[in-house]
């Protein structure tokens, strides 16, 4: 089936009930095949324009809203464990052909999510149906990568980063964390933050679509609604005093993410822990 038509029979299935799409077969092999486009990568969440802004692609999230509608509860098994999913959103199995390495201990990434060769998961992590997930890139222990998240080549996603999901508004653009980024544990980046190629987002910095980014360098204020970080920006958490009388007798002040540097070949010898890694 080719792309564009399946574009037309997602877009078809998305106006049906739940009744209606569980009472055609039909509805099925389109999901189906649906999903595997996604998770070979022929299908994205959100793609790059012509001026490099990146934009989301609506009848992808349509196609996942689809497959949830139409899948039944099925009980799964694991080991020993049993767990209780949609019957249409199972996980991925691999094999050592796939050049994908995944680590025992926990780790699960649903079916409709692309993983390239290289990639390294560590246990426990959970990458959601429609994220992509390029080539070389490392996602460590109790990482999150949501639904529709787009990650790119050579990634490093230190201990208990959180990409965000979107679903819904279907035109919503997902987190994107481009090229030979890296991300410090514990950070997250939510409601459709673009992270650029080659920057640097310190450990515990937490980013949303109306966050205040202060550029120390440029000496301006970056901020959504589509916050974008620029290339090679190292941003760390800093603060920032709180408004009013009341506050500044108590000395309160408030987080604020801060770049303070844009890279070079000091930071970039910095991340070389994470070629160790793999």
């Amino acid at each position: 089936m080719q792309l564009q038509e399946l574009h037309h029979d997602i877009q078809d299935l998305y106006r049906l009930s739940v009744a209606q799409l569980r009472a055609t077969q039909r509805a099925h092999d389109v999901v189906m095949q649906f999903l595997q486009a996604l998770q070979q990568g022929q299908l994205r969440a959100a793609v790059r324009d012509e001026c490099g802004r990146w934009q989301a692609v609506p009848v992808v999230k349509q196609g996942i809203l689809v497959a949830f509608r139409l899948g039944a509860l099925q009980q799964v098994r694991c080991g020993g464990l049993t767990f209780v999913d949609k019957h249409t959103l199972p996980l991925r199995q691999w094999s050592a052909a796939q050049g994908v390495r995944v680590v025992p201990g926990g780790s699960s990434v649903r079916q409709g999510a692309y993983v390239a060769a290289g990639v390294v998961i560590m246990p426990p992590a959970y990458v959601n149906v429609g994220s992509y997930v390029g080539a070389g890139s490392m996602v460590d222990s109790h990482v999150l990568v949501g639904s529709c998240a787009q990650v790119g080549q050579h990634v490093h996603l230190s201990a208990a980063v959180q990409l965000g999901g979107v679903l819904e508004p279907v035109a919503a653009v997902p987190v994107v964390v481009e090229d030979n980024v890296f991300v410090g544990g514990g950070a997250g980046l939510y409601e459709g933050v673009v992270v650029r190629s080659g920057a640097v987002i310190a450990a515990g910095v937490v980013l949303t679509a109306s966050t205040k980014v202060y550029d120390l360098v440029h000496e301006r204020v970056l901020t959504g609604p589509r916050l974008e970080i620029p290339e090679r920006a190292v941003v760390v958490q800093g603060s920032r005093p709180a408004a009013g009388a009341f506050a500044g007798s108590h000395g309160v002040q408030l987080a604020a993410a801060v770049i303070v540097k844009y890279r070079d070949e000091a930071t970039d010898a910095k991340t070389v822990l994470e070629q160790a890694l793999r």
